[in-house]
């Protein structure tokens, strides 16, 4: 298996350029609607890696939200989920805080976001697709959940100032862009002194072959674009 999930991970790949994946990337994304009528695409991006650990316990994918039970979502958000983990179960959200998730897509970690931070806290969604930011809105009105924005742009140029957020979170997303670094400056850039960086995300095994990473239809799988752990942990580190 050439890549795995874990709770804090991604970046760097092939030297395809960012329109082109974030082309490919949007195709399967536009399919949420229909993911939320149950017709849809599994999860992260409309390929299923290995949903189930050689124990048979689920570790990828939307149905790992079953497990850790957050309250907050609507049923649709979570059924439009293309994630692959829980990142509000490691975030440790408090009430107050203002809370980035970056490619939000139907809004799902958003709204567990919003009501962990509270009326006197916000959750901000990115996503780059006018498709998930209406269902996202669409979403928060349905949940009744008003401390919520959702913004369009790209996670390589987030378009919020500098020291802005509390918490920046994200669920099998960062795999996806062209330019990983770019992100993790971007995270580095928007979070307070103090702020904290709390993601699930697909790391690769180091010996990932050359023909999948140039895969397209295995980047918007969450396989192609992804980091390997020391990859990821250097990008970090670069970004202070």
């Amino acid at each position: 298996m050439p890549a795995v999930c874990a709770e804090g991970t991604t970046a760097e790949a092939s030297g395809a350029q960012p329109g082109g994946i974030r082309e490919a990337v949007r195709q399967p994304l536009r399919g949420g609607r229909a993911r939320a009528r149950g017709t849809g695409a599994p999860a992260c991006g409309g390929v299923t890696l290995g949903d189930l650990n050689a124990g048979g316990t689920q570790v990828f994918g939307s149905a790992l939200y079953e497990q850790a039970r957050p309250k907050g979502s609507s049923a649709d958000a979570l059924a439009a989920s293309l994630g692959c983990g829980v990142p509000t179960a490691v975030a440790d959200l408090r009430a107050g805080e203002t809370v980035l998730d970056l490619g939000s897509g139907a809004g799902a970690d958003v709204l567990i976001s919003a009501r962990r931070v509270g009326p006197g806290g916000k959750a901000i969604g990115l996503d780059m697709t006018d498709e998930m930011l209406d269902l996202a809105r669409a979403n928060a009105i349905a949940a009744g959940v008003a401390n919520v924005e959702f913004l369009k742009g790209y996670i390589e140029d987030i378009p919020l100032p500098e020291g802005s957020v509390d918490v920046v979170i994200s669920n099998c997303v960062i795999n996806l862009a062209a330019d990983k670094r770019a992100v993790i400056a971007e995270v580095a850039r928007v979070l307070r002194p103090g702020g904290r960086f709390a993601v699930s995300d697909v790391i690769a095994d180091p010996d990932m072959d050359a023909s999948t990473r140039a895969d397209m239809a295995a980047r918007t799988g969450c396989i192609a674009g992804a980091l390997s752990e020391q990859e990821f942990r250097s990008a970090l580190a670069a970004a202070g």
